[in-house]
């Protein structure tokens, strides 16, 4: 695998397809695909064996090899736990340190927000998505 797998479509297609093979993966509609020469988009659903879904798109510059926008919400069922997004909230302060990194947490989805400190427009962001989906599962079956 290369350093930077946001770097070109073949790349980041090799990346996704090894990072969705993973054994708690049951299924996924993840397609990967190109809209120019230069940039490409990954969308879709990814079922996890512990019951969780993860929808989540991200809008890739393969020239520059950053991502350029990104949405990742996490459902149990049709109950969507939290989510990820990229719009900027610089009216708040306790999103600085991350801006416009964020995540959508409850009591109340819409507006309570906290830092996404793994989340990043530099790097691939699902190992940390997925991750953080395995310890829900974790954290489940120990309470």
């Amino acid at each position: 695998m290369t350093a930077n797998p946001l770097k070109s479509l073949s790349d980041y297609s090799h990346f996704m397809a090894e990072l969705l093979a993973q054994p708690n993966v049951k299924s996924s509609t993840v397609v990967v695909w190109s809209d120019s020469p230069y940039t490409g988009i990954a969308e879709g659903d990814v079922i996890f064996t512990n019951g969780l879904r993860l929808r989540m798109r991200e809008d890739v510059d393969f020239d520059a090899g950053i991502i350029m926008s990104y949405g990742y919400e996490v459902y149990r069922g049709e109950e969507r736990l939290y989510w990820y997004d990229d719009f900027p909230h610089p009216s708040d302060p306790a999103l600085a340190s991350t801006i416009p990194h964020h995540k959508h947490v409850p009591p109340d989805l819409k507006h309570n927000r906290i830092p996404a400190l793994n989340i990043s427009f530099n790097h691939p962001n699902l190992p940390a998505i997925i991750q953080e989906i395995e310890d829900i599962d974790k954290v489940s079956r120990t309470e």
